[in-house]
């Protein structure tokens, strides 16, 4: 793993005792001494934090100054609104293709003077040269270099955060902030990837360490690795950039329509003007062949991804595949995603997942399998 990127936070994972693995280009936690069960069941009961530093954090600042030239210079690259997306508020987002595929998902916040975007740790070098050979005349492009970025997450994540910063307390589901602590500034989001109520934290990296320390010493919070990060957002039904979604796959057939407001679709106001945008918009009226669904293995076997799904027991011909699988420990059950033929993705349909030279049955299921609990 010698040629793989290390976050500032890595000598405080091996003295946690975690186990590290490659993961987009980094060595990252996959568990500690806990290990993933508990520590899937940990964030639900109480609090988790992960290290999440691997990911991109980018700042857009209009040359003009004015904001909006910026949300409108993004906005042809996102087919989502970014113009009327209020200060302290952020929202989710998709870089498409010309053919209306998805180059990467995202987080897309109004800071006042500028745009503050998060984007995956696999695809921030793409992500940075597509936004500085698209939007470069209109904006400064800077990647943040000098801050970690952590989650906490869980029901005690209000409660922790706030000895540390009170007035993220306050906040709501998708609101930004920068608060002061001891020592400095944080960039906080109220949100995350695991259904829970939690935060995201952007930390000045020679602080993180202390930061980390003083929210590891409270009772209720507790180092989270990879494992249960996955586990955590396939039990909310949350993409895996990847896996479940990439550049073979538009946002209507990934089950995304809902990030994409009704002022660039069809007769909105600011419609389409984005990458892709005439397939996307015609599958939102239209329909597609095939569509992202949960699904329900019947008995105890996980059903993974690359499981071929059929219609029927004996069908010859596939109708789709799973793209994330696992057991969901909250839930006490295999759960999955995949993407199956639209005449099959209806709430209910009995398919068949072959698993080990076996058809099994699983059930088309409505997703999160478990019930979110943002602060609204």
């Amino acid at each position: 793993m010698s040629e793989l990127q290390r976050t500032g936070l890595y000598d405080l994972h091996i003295a946690l005792g975690a186990k590290m693995v490659p993961f987009a280009g980094y060595e990252m936690p996959v568990q500690y001494p806990m290990g993933v069960l508990k520590e899937h069941l940990h964030t639900r009961a109480a609090a988790g934090l992960f290290d999440v530093s691997h990911m991109g954090q980018v700042i857009l600042r209009p040359r003009s100054g004015r904001l909006v030239d910026a949300a409108a210079a993004l906005e042809r690259l996102v087919p989502v609104d970014v113009i009327d997306l209020p200060e302290g508020r952020q929202r989710y987002g998709l870089f498409t293709n010309d053919a209306g595929g998805i180059l990467d998902d995202l987080m897309i916040a109004n800071r006042g003077d500028h745009l503050f975007l998060v984007v995956n740790a696999a695809c921030k070098a793409a992500d940075i040269a597509h936004l500085r050979a698209h939007l470069g005349e209109v904006c400064e492009v800077d990647e943040v270099g000098d801050r970690a970025l952590i989650a906490l997450q869980g029901p005690a994540a209000e409660a922790a955060l706030a000895r540390l910063a009170p007035e993220a307390a306050g906040l709501g589901f998708m609101d930004v902030a920068v608060l002061p602590v001891s020592g400095g500034e944080i960039w906080v989001s109220r949100s995350g990837y695991t259904g829970e109520d939690g935060f995201e934290i952007s930390v000045p990296q020679v602080e993180a360490e202390g930061f980390v320390r003083a929210l590891l010493a409270m009772d209720e919070v507790a180092p989270i690795g990879l494992g249960a990060r996955d586990s955590l957002r396939l039990e909310a039904g949350l993409c895996l950039y990847g896996s479940d979604i990439d550049t073979t796959t538009s946002p209507v057939e990934a089950a995304l329509g809902w990030a994409l407001q009704k002022v660039r679709r069809t007769g909105g106001a600011r419609e389409g003007g984005f990458p892709g945008a005439g397939r996307i918009l015609r599958e939102l009226s239209g329909g597609t062949g095939r569509r992202r669904v949960g699904l329900l293995p019947d008995g105890r076997a996980p059903m993974r991804a690359g499981t071929a799904i059929f219609a029927a027991e004996d069908a010859a011909a596939p109708i789709g595949e799973v793209t994330s699988g696992a057991y969901g420990p909250s839930v006490e059950r295999p759960i999955s995603m995949a993407y199956v033929e639209t005449a099959s993705s209806g709430l209910g349909t009995t398919v068949y997942g072959e698993v080990r030279g076996k058809r099994l049955p699983a059930t088309v299921a409505a997703m999160p399998f478990r019930p979110a609990t943002y602060k609204r």
